[in-house]
């Protein structure tokens, strides 16, 4: 089993999504979701990666072992599967010739952990992440100036809190990022419709702040130019 390739747009891609499952999964767990994102983004190139180990749980893939796991131990473990984790995103970008700019990295759980730590990471990877019911191993340091983040948790989730999703947002809030973050009753630790329906909703609906920005300067010229 390898990464599958959801949809290879005709021409060259524009866009590129890069799906990351939950340990103990595989990429085939992301399908539905990787489909509803091929027919919003007819030319984006669409991939639910797998992850680089056999799950210790059994069954599936990992990004790193959560057996004997602590909070205290968390943030080594996700920083030895960084790199990994990193030259996989470039490597398919390369692939594919499409910039970080253009690329969204979505993740589920343990996967939404490493998309969202990937963001603390000194090389810009991608303009959107998408973390979805998961967490940061500890809480950022500083946003990337390039990135929006944008997160979808479970009220119900029992497996891992929507708090993580609130207080991170907060957080982020308060160190100025460009962040979303929705959290979603009666929603345990799953990805259904309502989930992609708010991802969609998000990747359409919100304008980075960094497009903002440069749409205001843009205007500002304009006006300093007819005055």
């Amino acid at each position: 089993m390898t990464d599958i390739v959801v949809q290879q747009p005709a021409g060259a891609a524009k866009q590129l999504f890069l799906l990351h499952h939950g340990v103990g999964a595989t990429p085939q767990g992301l399908l539905p979701l990787g489909r509803r994102l091929a027919a919003e983004f007819p030319e984006a190139l669409v991939v639910s990666v797998q992850g680089p180990e056999a799950s210790d749980l059994g069954q599936g893939y990992q990004w790193f072992s959560v057996i004997g796991i602590t909070e205290e131990t968390r943030p080594e473990r996700v920083a030895a599967a960084m790199p990994a984790f990193v030259k996989a995103v470039q490597d398919w970008q390369a692939r594919a010739g499409v910039s970080p700019e253009a690329t969204a990295l979505v993740g589920f759980s343990q996967g939404a952990i490493m998309c969202l730590e990937s963001t603390q990471q000194n090389e810009f990877l991608a303009g959107r992440v998408v973390g979805l019911s998961g967490r940061f191993a500890q809480l950022p340091l500083a946003p990337h100036a390039h990135t929006t983040l944008h997160m979808v948790h479970g009220k119900a989730d029992t497996v891992m809190h929507y708090g993580y999703t609130v207080t991170a947002a907060e957080h982020l809030v308060s160190l100025g990022a460009d962040v979303t973050a929705d959290v979603i009753p009666f929603l345990a630790h799953e990805v259904n419709d309502a989930v992609v329906d708010t991802v969609i909703e998000r990747l359409f609906g919100h304008l980075p702040k960094r497009h903002w920005a440069a749409a205001q300067q843009a205007a500002e010229q304009d006006d300093s130019a007819e005055d």
